[in-house]
């Protein structure tokens, strides 16, 4: 075989076989094959899509490119499908833990210009993201949750193609998403699994027809190998919360486990939360519903963050944000008719809270901090948002053309959008 073949075949839009994509990815993985040869396969399949049975197959090849974990308890996994502000993992994870769901958690690094949980998590001084499968099953029997890293042993073609795609160009695609984060949750060993598909201007997936056709796939996939999975489609028009920035997303999530985060937040972590705990413990969701929104209140969702990081070595009281602020006012008065969460995450990055090549270090304590939401009654001169900076900076009007505004009032939008089984 041969993969100048392989990419013309692909590019023609014929349908690949096993062995092909296997001798493709494999061939990455051991350093046969060189980046720009697997950025023009990528690129290949972001223009021209792939089957049902190609996608399926991939996902096989990344699942057993590696180790396969067997966990020897029943657990849930969440996934979100990446957006900006989406601090949920921090808070659901040890929140659904606190109430006896047992969450083994494989997370991922910013992918474009979408944060990821190692980033955030790594952001607390001393926090260890890395662990062996002895050391995250001993843990997650002993306090129900951890929260790690792609271990290096577990989807090791996945690991190296995720890096790829966050600077090729080549993340916003169906059937790379869903072999990604297939692989990924088949291969950490969870028996049910619940996916956040985030949709909207800050997600990969712009469309509620994109984000259809991605949960079916996945759906798909996860009742193929003998795991319940559900994907909640969720609104990504504006970021989730008002933080955006590794410090200052977990700051946020830190508030909200004792019980005074942003409405939105609040909503999907206790929706996610719900259907985690009627899914593993056979309740009804209405049920279910009670207890999460209980364990919010009453502290316990927190209780079990801070078990969590200091079971992972961090120090909770030590969170580096920036003395460097800029406030970010408004030039106008009126109601927020829209903020574009994309440009919004893309300031972020350049600010350094996201990568521009993979080998870019992330800046833990820059971001922004928005202070009005879609909805919201805006006076002139108001305070829009705060910019938290140090070497790399930008300007007021960056963040100011982020927003759009009406003189009308303004619904706030739906959050949950639909729920796919």
């Amino acid at each position: 075989m041969n993969i100048l073949d392989i990419i013309a075949k692909k590019e023609q839009g014929l349908e690949l076989n096993k062995a092909e994509m296997e001798y493709v990815v494999m061939g990455y993985v051991n350093a046969e094959i060189p980046d720009y040869q697997m950025s023009a396969f990528l690129m290949a399949i972001k223009i021209l899509g792939m089957s049902d049975k190609e996608i399926i197959d991939l996902t096989d090849i990344m699942l057993h490119s590696g180790e396969v974990l067997e966990l020897g308890f029943d657990s849930v996994d969440k996934h979100s499908t990446g957006g900006v502000g989406d601090k949920t993992t921090l808070v659901l994870a040890p929140l659904v833990a606190s109430l006896g769901v047992k969450v083994a958690k494989m997370s991922g690094r910013g992918l474009g210009h979408t944060g990821g949980t190692i980033d955030k998590l790594e952001a607390i001084e001393g926090f260890k993201t890395s662990m062996s499968l002895d050391e995250l099953k001993t843990q997650v029997e002993d306090i129900n949750v951890a929260i790690v890293g792609q271990m290096g042993n577990l989807c090791p073609a996945d690991k190296k193609i995720y890096a790829l795609r966050d600077v090729t160009g080549t993340v916003a695609s169906i059937p790379l998403i869903a072999s990604s984060i297939m692989s990924k949750k088949l291969a950490s060993g969870s028996s049910k699994i619940v996916i956040d598909l985030k949709v909207g201007a800050g997600a990969l997936m712009k469309t509620l027809d994109e984000a259809k056709e991605l949960a079916r796939v996945m759906v798909k996939i996860g009742h193929l190998n003998g795991r319940k999975t559900i994907c909640v489609l969720t609104n990504m028009e504006q970021p989730l919360g008002y933080a955006v920035g590794n410090s200052l997303e977990v700051l946020e999530s830190l508030e909200t486990l004792k019980g005074h985060g942003p409405s939105d937040l609040n909503e999907l972590v206790i929706n996610l939360g719900s259907l985690m705990l009627a899914l593993d413990k056979d309740l009804a969701v209405e049920k279910a519903i009670e207890y999460v929104q209980n364990a919010l209140e009453n502290g316990t969702g927190y209780e079990k963050m801070i078990e969590l990081v200091k079971h992972q070595g961090g120090d909770i009281t030590k969170i580096p944000v920036s003395t460097n602020i800029l406030e970010v006012k408004a030039l106008t008065s009126g109601f927020v008719k829209h903020i574009d969460a994309l440009k919004i995450g893309e300031l972020a990055r350049r600010l350094g809270a996201g990568r521009m090549t993979k080998n870019d270090q992330i800046d833990p304590e820059v971001g922004i901090v928005l202070h009005k939401k879609i909805g919201d009654v805006v006076k002139q001169g108001d305070s829009l948002a705060s910019v938290y900076y140090n070497k790399k900076q930008i300007s007021e009007l960056d963040v100011i053309d982020c927003f759009c505004f009406s003189e009308q009032p303004v619904v706030k939008p739906k959050l949950i959008y639909e729920i796919i089984k």
